[in-house]
């Protein structure tokens, strides 16, 4: 790739061996998306009781964001790259040895945490690598993990558990996490530089040290105007793929639609791999806001369309479009936080944003699946479409610092008037 080009031997090492640890992640992870529901509903649990184990799981990740993020500032990204993955191995064994509810919720909730560590270390470690006016194009690119492995788990899990039941199937999801692990201890993770805000031009990198951290109370980090809008869209967004991730293959079940729902999930891997290098190249040039629109309206979309679904090739489109929505979403929340953090705070940003995602998610099983008896599988998608438009109304109007602004910068018109100014960043949006 060329991005890889202009980058040190040992740079592109790290990233390679970093991708190879990510591709395993989300393999292990996947693996289990159209599969698990169906086991805990084969052990007898109600809608409800599967909604609160599964979402249990956002649980884990609220729980342990703050703290991961503050370890990957104080202790280093590698640490917390080595806990998610570490998690991942374990909690498929959980899954093996119980079948009691109570016990599958603690494991799901552990589960949780491999997310919240992996995701915060990963991303953290890519954006110390980036080249600034780069940022988006590199983040693109090794994000490409997330579809990569969203692609080959939930095929590989749903065969698999067709061909030869649970017990391999959870196997390979703890063998998965193992390999990565053992991935990730290659890494050689760069120190955490300061601003280069301010900064003399010629200093050597030998002498710049990271500043003491700027430890913001939770609440003051949540209710800064840089980041509160990113918290509540990722917020919504949670609400409406925590509906997605446990209720899409009750729903083909309930529709006696003859589709395998890992071929759902493949289909939505397949399309955000497609979209992530040319939307992340783009929004150097052109910013995050447009694209970030366009991911909420995919968002809608997609869940207007399982809302209706009737046939295979209706959840297959909506599974591309979906995947269009998070192809472009997650990396450019990633780049926008970047652009508006300083490096030594990047991990405490990066968890807390990510943790509105996380909580939406939390909300969607248990609160969601309460409603699905009421309302059925399809009336879920239906209140999730409605939240994705929520989401896609508030980026547009309150995303920058008064309506013209948010407007303009949402429709890829305008800068990011939050960004910071650091030295070699171009192209970002960034205000003057």
């Amino acid at each position: 790739m060329n991005i890889f080009s202009g980058l040190d031997s040992a740079c592109r090492r790290n990233l390679w061996v970093l991708f190879a640890s990510g591709l395993l992640f989300w393999a292990s992870l996947a693996a289990l998306l159209p599969t698990l529901s169906l086991y805990i509903k084969h052990i007898g649990a109600t809608n409800y009781q599967i909604g609160l184990v599964m979402g249990s799981f956002a649980i884990g990740l609220v729980l342990f964001r703050h703290w991961v993020g503050q370890l990957a500032d104080q202790r280093g990204r590698k640490v917390v790259l080595m806990i998610g993955l570490l998690a991942v191995a374990i909690a498929p064994i959980g899954y093996l040895l119980t079948r009691s509810l109570a016990l599958l919720t603690a494991v799901r909730a552990f589960h949780g945490l491999s997310i919240a560590a992996f995701t915060t270390g990963y991303s953290a470690l890519v954006v110390d690598l980036s080249p600034d006016h780069k940022r988006g194009e590199l983040i693109g690119v090794m994000s490409l993990v997330n579809p990569v492995g969203m692609a080959i788990g939930p095929a590989l899990g749903g065969l698999l558990l067709g061909w030869a039941g649970y017990t391999p199937l959870f196997l390979l999801s703890a063998g998965s996490g193992v390999a990565g692990l053992v991935c990730a201890s290659q890494v050689v993770a760069p120190p955490v530089k300061q601003s280069l805000e301010n900064m003399p031009e010629n200093m050597p990198d030998s002498q710049i040290q990271p500043p003491p951290s700027r430890d913001e109370p939770f609440w003051q980090l949540v209710s800064s105007p840089r980041l509160r809008v990113p918290l509540v869209v990722m917020l919504l967004i949670g609400l409406a793929f925590g509906t997605l991730s446990t209720f899409v293959p009750l729903l083909i079940q309930e529709a006696r639609v003859d589709f395998n729902a890992g071929f759902f999930y493949t289909a939505a891997a397949i399309s955000s791999f497609l979209v992530r290098l040319p939307t992340g190249r783009a929004s150097d040039r052109h910013g995050r806001g447009l694209f970030i629109t366009c991911s909420l309206g995919c968002y809608t979309i997609a869940m207007l369309m399982i809302w209706s679904a009737q046939t295979p090739s209706m959840f297959l489109l909506a599974g591309l479009i979906e995947g269009a929505g998070t192809g472009i979403l997650i990396p450019m929340m990633i780049a926008l936080i970047a652009d508006r953090a300083e490096p030594q705070e990047r991990g405490r940003v990066f968890g807390l944003v990510m943790t509105g995602f996380d909580l939406g998610i939390a909300i969607a099983g248990p609160i969601l699946g309460y409603f699905a008896d009421e309302v059925g599988y399809r009336g879920l998608f239906g209140l999730a479409s409605g939240l994705s438009f929520l989401a896609l109304l508030i980026f547009l109007s309150l995303s920058s610092q008064d309506f013209t602004d948010s407007f303009k910068f949402a429709l890829g018109k305008g800068q990011d008037l939050y960004a910071l100014r650091l030295k070699g960043t171009q192209g970002t949006g960034v205000s003057s």
